[in-house]
């Protein structure tokens, strides 16, 4: 079974007749959604509006997606257009919760129903929310981080953490995840930093301060995504430790798992954005067309409001060497695009990647 198959929560949707008011295709709108940049992560481009715009077009509804570039304004400024238009439902992915927040309350304003992907925005109006579990995804980190960790035979001692943004809640979901289970595990937490706004390059800055302050003794960083342990890897090269140090990540990027399979990088989480996307449309379509909501399988609380989000919830995959291949098979990335070189190509034969 693919991994998207074993992600996928049931979306399968009940609907109405035209009697209870319920819609049809024909009057479902187009559905509108806000991506936020394509800097911190090139999955939004590369993966999640394809992805989408693939989702929309088998439920029969139409779409809208704009990516914000990381700008606030200009998200603030889709947001009023697509509004304006009007959509039927608005899906977004926030920069920050407060802009954020902004716009759901100015779709419920003008009753378009709104849908948080894969970010929660807290004290926002989102009537639904569709990621993974996020807390979920961060204890797959800390459990990869403390495998590595005792396969060094490294059964206690200490370690750094570089978190994701901290205008991101996922960004605080996966660090509660991370950093119960390395504590728990008896690891000390001997370096903590947020890096803002999920940027690579601050990463860098700021775990090589962190490196320098601790005279380079951790024997293990949870980075919260394939991105920040990228920046990690790099300032660990520049001292001669990469690969030494068990580095984490997030997403399966095509960097990430060309990191895992060289082994400068223990692991990463993969999460099924095929299976993500194929939930957030279906959620939206049945609620475009006046149908009863789909795959909804859980709730989370907004921990600004206090409020349960009713929510549809999908299970990541950690990936070590040995199964980066089911990435592969699951049509996440090619063979081609991992194994580039003469060096990973060796380790693609090796793990099986083709």
């Amino acid at each position: 079974m693919g991994l998207a198959a074993a992600a996928l929560v049931v979306v399968g949707c009940s609907s109405s007749d035209d009697s209870d008011g319920g819609g049809t295709d024909a009057d479902a709108g187009t559905a509108g959604v806000i991506l936020p940049d394509s800097a911190t992560s090139d999955r939004w481009e590369t993966n999640d509006r394809p992805l989408l715009e693939e989702a929309f077009a088998a439920e029969g509804v139409e779409v809208d997606i704009q990516n914000a570039g990381g700008d606030k304004a200009k998200f603030a400024t889709l947001c009023d257009q697509m509004i304006n238009k009007p959509v039927s439902v608005l899906l977004i992915v926030n920069l920050d919760s407060e802009s954020g927040a902004a716009c759901t309350k100015k779709a419920k304003d003008q009753g378009i129903p709104t849908i948080d992907y894969d970010r929660l925005t807290l004290g926002g109006d989102a009537e639904y929310y569709v990621s993974f579990d996020n807390v979920a995804v961060g204890e797959k980190i800390g459990e990869g981080l403390v495998q590595c960790m005792q396969d060094n035979g490294n059964n206690d001692g200490p370690v750094a953490l570089l978190n994701g943004s901290p205008t991101d809640n996922n960004a605080t979901l996966f660090k509660e995840g991370y950093e119960a289970v390395i504590t728990e595990a008896g690891y000390t937490i001997a370096a903590d930093q947020a890096v803002p706004d999920w940027d690579n390059t601050k990463a860098g800055t700021i775990f090589e301060q962190m490196y320098t302050k601790a005279d380079g003794d951790f024997i293990g960083v949870a980075a919260a995504n394939d991105g920040l342990g990228g920046a990690t890897i790099a300032v660990l090269d520049k001292n001669g430790v990469a690969g030494k140090v068990p580095v984490t990540g997030q997403d399966a990027t095509d960097e990430g798992l060309q990191r895992v399979l060289l082994g400068t990088q223990c692991m990463s989480v993969y999460k099924a954005i095929k299976a993500e996307a194929e939930a957030a449309a279906a959620l939206a379509a049945a609620i475009a067309k006046g149908e009863e909501p789909a795959g909804v399988n859980g709730s989370v609380e907004d921990t600004e409001t206090g409020e349960e989000v009713s929510a549809v919830l999908l299970v990541p995959q950690a990936i070590f060497p040995e199964n980066v291949k089911d990435v592969v098979a699951d049509g996440f990335t090619t063979a081609e695009n991992l194994c580039t070189t003469d060096e990973l190509k060796k380790a693609c034969e090796e793990y099986g990647v083709s």
